[in-house]
């Protein structure tokens, strides 16, 4: 991997970098989605329990994201990225050694903090790489890396079901995985660390006081909560439609590798299409199309699952990458890392919210309305993105 690094152009290994991270990253958590099935099994836990599991776990990545972002302009990207996935790492063992749920909760909140280094750090690091051209394709590509990772996820899970592991057993072989991973990692910090951001120019500065930009920003922040609502929320609750259906621990376990498998082709292609298309435009495309598929899975019949998953995916991930990178023209430079936190943490309010508050509406009503429901906030996304067009002259330039 040094050598590799080594003879690539800067901004490309810092993209391989941050792309290699993520994938770090999106394993640990997505891991929570397929194991899901069987700590509920196991432990006999309710939809609401199930929700509040998820939420507490992906929730707390959101609690160090706004500290992360300062410290990054003091010191730099690298080992913060490096040690929030160690630090996942150590979570990860602990929450296989826990012997309750309430225990597991616990550990559980301790282990997701680690998770608050990696997405407004990696976006950060490889927006100023990419500052001058390609800035978005460079942006989806590393989220689309992240998916890579949430891919490897459900057939890990479904081959250790094989081979009669738990989901104890499961979360000590990635742990240790990856520990071992993040050691290696380390050599290559002068091959890929960009170092802390130059100074800002006290131009910048006054720019940054905007007014109009910074409305521009809380709007995509907003819509940046209602899509991780919809992303969270689905992926929490789909396995469970469709052991509904009568498939399998297994089979519900394998489909999520396709929803993951659309998510990442999603990530790569609107990345790319942001460059050509405006950021409303492909909004209205991707989360239109998400808020269509939540409500025909409750009807789909099993023939149909396979290429509904894949398209769920694309809608449901691919928005991800125009939000992120029109971050970037929201803000200038020098200040990426923390508008980028201020923005994920708003994220992952979502991530919150969402999974408890749809797991109380299945307990008391079905997972058919929970679905039903899920789309119609889903579909509100699409008036309220309208509200970024009156922004878009209020960009920060770029070159």
């Amino acid at each position: 991997m040094l050598g590799f690094l080594r003879h690539a152009p800067q901004s490309r290994r810092t993209l391989y970098f941050g792309s290699i991270m993520h994938i770090w990253s999106d394993l640990y958590f997505a891991l929570m989605f397929p194991l899901l099935l069987l700590i509920q099994e196991d432990m006999d836990l309710s939809f609401t329990e199930i929700g509040v599991l998820r939420a507490v776990f992906s929730g707390a990545s959101g609690v160090l994201q706004i500290p992360a972002g300062f410290l990054a302009e003091s010191m730099g990207e690298f080992w913060l990225l490096v040690g929030g996935n160690i630090w996942v790492s150590v979570g990860l063992m602990g929450m296989a050694l826990s012997p309750v749920f309430v225990v597991l909760l616990i550990v559980s909140f301790l282990g997701g903090l680690g998770g608050g280094f990696q997405h407004p750090l990696a976006s950060s690091m490889v927006s100023r790489a990419y500052d001058d051209k390609g800035r978005s394709t460079a942006v989806g590509t590393v989220n689309f890396a992240g998916d890579i990772g949430k891919m490897i996820a459900p057939p890990l899970v479904a081959g250790a079901i094989a081979l009669s592991l738990g989901w104890r057993d499961i979360l000590w072989v990635v742990a240790l995985a990856g520990l071992v991973f993040m050691a290696l990692s380390m050599l290559t910090r002068r091959s890929v660390d960009l170092g802390r951001p130059a100074k800002e120019s006290s131009d910048a500065v006054r720019d940054d006081s905007d007014g109009t930009r910074q409305k521009g920003f809380l709007a995509l922040s907003g819509i940046g909560f209602l899509d991780s609502t919809a992303r969270t929320a689905a992926l929490t609750f789909i396995p469970f439609v469709l052991i509904a259906k009568e498939l399998t621990t297994a089979e519900a376990i394998n489909m999520l590798f396709f929803v993951f498998l659309g998510g990442g082709v999603g990530k790569f292609v609107v990345g790319w299409l942001g460059e050509r298309f405006s950021t409303v435009s492909l909004i209205w495309a991707t989360k239109g199309l998400t808020a269509v598929l939540l409500v025909l899975s409750i009807f789909a019949p099993p023939i149909a699952l396979i290429p509904l998953m894949v398209a769920l995916g694309f809608g449901l991930n691919g928005t991800s990458s125009i939000l992120y990178a029109t971050v970037a023209e929201y803000v200038p430079p020098t200040r990426r890392a923390r508008y980028y936190g201020f923005y994920y943490t708003t994220n992952e309010i979502g991530t919150i919210l969402a999974p408890i508050a749809y797991g109380v509406i299945a307990d008391i009503f079905s997972l058919n309305v929970t679905m039903t429901v899920m789309g119609i906030v889903t579909a509100s996304i699409l008036p309220a993105s309208l509200t970024l067009r009156k922004y878009g002259r209020a960009r920060v330039a770029q070159s």
